[in-house]
């Protein structure tokens, strides 16, 4: 221990009689850490994190599938279930002390207190039931939490806000316990509030900020309700395991109790000519039981690729760091060798100097960690604000916690064993009597080779890193700039919180055809349309049967999103009609129940030759495949995924028509889609002082009608990208970082090849040599290092893309121009970097460099 104090002092005297190196390698090194620390506490929070609830190891998820919401068909990967299969598991699951289920997604309703005196807001509400608390330990901050005894159709309707909600929405008032509430016009007490930090069971931007009943969930929905429906899956299943209990056999006892439901429930009433289909496909469903202490991975699914790239980006950074600290440290031992040499012949040993050396490093690295906690915790929240640029809220908390702190000292004291490494060795095996000789300035010391290898090192990371960065920045710009088939300058999209179920069809369609014309007069507007839903949120998606076709079968892709839509949408979103007509006033309820199709819908269901013009189909079932005649078409656009990653054919149906079907969840569908969510307003300039109008209207036409959002329609299509923006910032970001620690240590290195060869230089200009040709030795010396790292840093960039494949939009991973445009930048650092050493070493007078060897 005395050695080791004695070698820190050591340290830290050394670190203060060089204070601009030390700097250097602190802010080198405090960056490289911090971002990495950053990331990786992004990646803690998203992926590893546990809820903040009681004891989250005995948690456990019925299911791993995340998709949402599943109607009328076998799952993929099982991850939600009906109501009532829920309430199947349930009764057979005795080792679980509490089985929960809570809806899947979540919607906004408008809410507001019951005296009369208080304003609407849209807040985001959930339903559960009522042993949710209870199964994840919760106790209510304030009042009471929901229990078992509230979740019946005879309880008077109760709900639970979230705490940030009572904080921001109703300034934190105490009295709000007990206080009646109007959510969606039916009354609603409040009995409790949520403590802090309990965001629910998923981790997402904007979760819930009231907590219902399940078994209100018919009050809420009227005729429109889904509680009791066997074909549709919206809740997701979370339970606690009783002390001792073991999840053995449980997958295999929910998977028989699935392939049984499947066989009868399932398609009893209104999927009987699914039945040999859905009998064929049972034995191959499958339910998988697994840990839910992080709750439900939903985020973890979104971004896990693209934090794994930015960890990666991270890692490759701090090597170039670290590279860069390592020759900043051998440059130092190399000025150090005279004392080095008088110690070794004075008996200091070599593994003393080694320990000595690296614990220097490490000192050096673990002030550099501390100062890189300060980065990271800045880092986290700018890329949670790049990444969740259009979300209010998200719960991942930027404060260092224990695992974090752990990463970062365990990645500092890596670090610096990591960079302190080579200059120790080399320190360890100076020859004393060369060193004492004078033999420093000898032009065939080959001790500068490891500093020249690590700049090597750097060039081929660097390239690796911007040719990355290139291809997801081209990627991003190729979405941005894509013909997403309509129109977006002009455009202000109006998000609503969708009408009352309790709606008569006739009092919507008197509702819609006066908020469509006032909103139409205001200043500025050319027109104004309504929609279920707008561009890039979430839609309806049905299998497709054209008249005269049988059953289809459900593992095809035959499904086609679609649209309820106003007279005027098509022309006020810009799309063009190719053939046939669009939408019109002509089109009521009392007409022939029309359709316009897109191009890809077209494609998909019609063989080429065949005339889609007046051809007929419908939706789900053979009964039901002339519903729709077709009378347009309209240019192919994407209303789903900027990405490219998912398109399917889109048609659109009149919002005035209603379709009567005779089974009760084809008739949901059709009462549930006219309940719009969207307007869409073509403007003759711009929205300046236009949003307090659009409120205006909204209210006076329907008091209830809560606004949600306003924006341009520019933004909602930049808020889908935001994920991969992100990712392109912060790659470039650290691209340029690398670029720049790369050129650093281009640039130390040849400033001491130059210190070393000035004798060389000296003796070349003596005999001759002008300034041209030493500026062109020194950098031939410079750009052969660049060189060989390109030469290994192309073909591992080429096979790198192959990783981030999945990220681009039509972008190949060979992509000529960014690998040139990588090439070009890393070349006009390593010239910047290295042509002043060149310069400095050109104007070395031959006589006083003779005269100082």
């Amino acid at each position: 221990m005395q050695t080791l104090r004695q070698d820190i002092a050591y340290a830290l005297r050394q670190m203060r009689l060089s204070p601009v190196f030390t700097l250097t390698a602190m802010l080198t090194l405090a960056l490289g850490i911090g971002a990495t620390t950053a990331i990786f506490s992004l990646i803690h929070s998203v992926m590893l994190k546990s809820l903040p609830v009681a004891d989250p190891s005995s948690l456990y998820r019925i299911g791993d599938g995340n998709d949402c919401c599943i109607q009328g068909a076998p799952q993929t990967n099982w991850g939600m279930y009906s109501y009532p299969l829920y309430l199947r598991f349930k009764d057979a699951a005795p080792e679980f002390e509490h089985l929960a289920a809570f809806q899947a997604g979540g919607w906004q309703y408008s809410v507001r207190r019951s005296e009369t005196d208080h304003q609407t807001k849209p807040l985001r509400g959930e339903f559960v039931t009522g042993n949710y608390f209870a199964t994840f330990g919760i106790q209510a901050f304030a009042g009471r939490a929901l229990s078992p005894a509230d979740d019946k159709p005879s309880a008077p309707p109760a709900a639970m806000l979230s705490y940030r909600a009572w904080q921001q929405e109703y300034g934190a008032d105490p009295k709000i316990i007990g206080t009646s509430f109007i959510v969606n016009g039916s009354p609603f007490t409040i009995i409790g509030i949520a403590p802090p930090g309990f965001y629910g069971e998923t981790l997402r931007s904007d979760p819930p900020q009231l907590w219902m009943p399940i078994q209100q969930e018919p009050m809420l929905m009227g005729k429109n309700t889904i509680l009791m429906k066997q074909t549709n899956a919206w809740v997701r299943v979370i339970g606690r395991l009783r002390p001792g209990a073991t999840t053995d056999g449980l997958s295999a006892r929910f998977t028989e109790i699935l392939r049984q439901w499947l066989v009868t429930d399932f398609v009893a009433g209104e999927l009987k000519s699914y039945l040999p289909q859905i009998k064929a496909l049972a034995p191959k469903q499958i339910i998988k039981v697994i840990p839910a202490g992080a709750g439900v991975g939903a985020m973890k699914e979104d971004y896990k690729d693209s934090l794994r790239i930015l960890l990666v980006v991270c890692c490759l950074v701090l090597l170039i760091a670290c590279a860069n600290i390592a020759n900043l440290l051998m440059a130092r031992g190399t000025a150090r060798r005279m004392q080095t040499s008088l110690r070794l012949a004075l008996g200091a040993s070599r593994r003393r100097l080694i320990r000595q050396s690296l614990t220097e490093s490490i000192v050096l690295s673990l002030l550099g960690g501390l100062a890189g906690m300060v980065i990271a915790y800045l880092g986290v929240k700018l890329v949670v604000a790049l990444a969740f640029h259009s979300a209010h809220f998200v719960p991942i908390d930027a404060t260092p916690s224990l695992p974090i702190l752990a990463f970062a000292f365990g990645l500092s004291l890596l670090t610096g064993i990591l960079f302190g490494t080579a200059p120790a060795w080399l320190a360890s095996h100076t020859n004393p009597a060369e060193a004492l000789r004078g033999a420093s300035r000898s032009t065939r010391d080959k001790s500068s080779f490891p500093q020249k290898a690590l700049v090597v090192v750097q060039a081929t990371l660097s390239i690796v890193l911007l040719a990355g960065a290139g291809l997801l920045t081209r990627s991003l710009q190729k979405m941005e700039r894509q013909n997403l088939g309509f129109e977006t300058d002009h455009r202000v999209n109006i998000g609503v919180n969708a009408p009352f179920s309790s709606y008569s069809p006739e009092k919507l369609d008197a509702m819609y055809r006066e908020l469509q014309e006032r909103l139409s007069r205001l200043p500025g507007v050319q027109r104004a349309a309504l929609a279920l839903y707008s561009p890039f949120t979430d839609n309806w998606g049905e299998m497709i049967i054209r008249e005269g076709q049988g059953v289809p079968n459900v593992t095809e892709d035959r499904g086609s999103s679609w649209d309820h839509v106003s007279p005027g949408y098509l022309e006020t979103m810009g799309q063009q009609i190719l053939r046939g007509r669009s939408i019109t006033e002509q089109d009521t309820a009392t007409t022939q129940n029309v359709a316009v199709v897109d191009e890809a819908f077209v494609r998909r269901f019609f063989k080429k030759g065949e005339e889609p013009l007046g051809s007929y189909f419908g939706l789900n079932e053979p009964q039901y495949s002339h519903t729709f005649q077709i009378v347009g078409i309209v240019r192919e656009a994407n209303y789903t995924d900027p990405s490219g990653h998912w398109r399917p054919p889109l048609f659109f149906v009149p919002l005035a028509q209603h379709v009567h079907y005779t089974t009760p969840m084809m008739q949901m569908i059709d009462d549930r889609t006219h309940l719009i969510e969207s307007v869409v307003l073509q403007l003759h300039g711009s929205m300046s002082g236009l949003e307090p109008e659009i409120r205006r209207v909204v209210s006076e036409v329907d008091p209830d009608l809560t606004v949600l959002s306003i924006h341009p329609m520019q933004d909602q299509v930049a808020n889908r990208l935001e994920q991969q923006r992100t990712v392109a910032q912060m790659t470039g970001l650290f691209g340029i970082l690398a670029l720049i620690l790369s050129a650093v240590g281009l640039y130390g290195v040849t400033a001491y090849t130059v210190e070393r060869r000035t004798s060389e230089i000296g003796v070349r200009m003596a005999l001759g040599a002008n300034r041209i040709n030493v500026i062109r030795l020194v950098l031939r010396g410079a750009f052969l290092q660049i060189l060989i790292g390109l030469l290994i840093g192309i073909p591992i960039s080429i096979g790198c893309s192959r990783l981030i494949a999945a990220q681009l939009y039509q972008v190949k991973g060979w992509d000529p121009f960014v690998l040139a445009e990588s090439i070009l930048a890393l070349g006009l650092c390593a010239l910047v970097a290295s042509i002043i050493p060149a310069q400095r070493a050109a104007s070395i007078d031959p006589v006083t460099a003779l005269r100082a060897e």
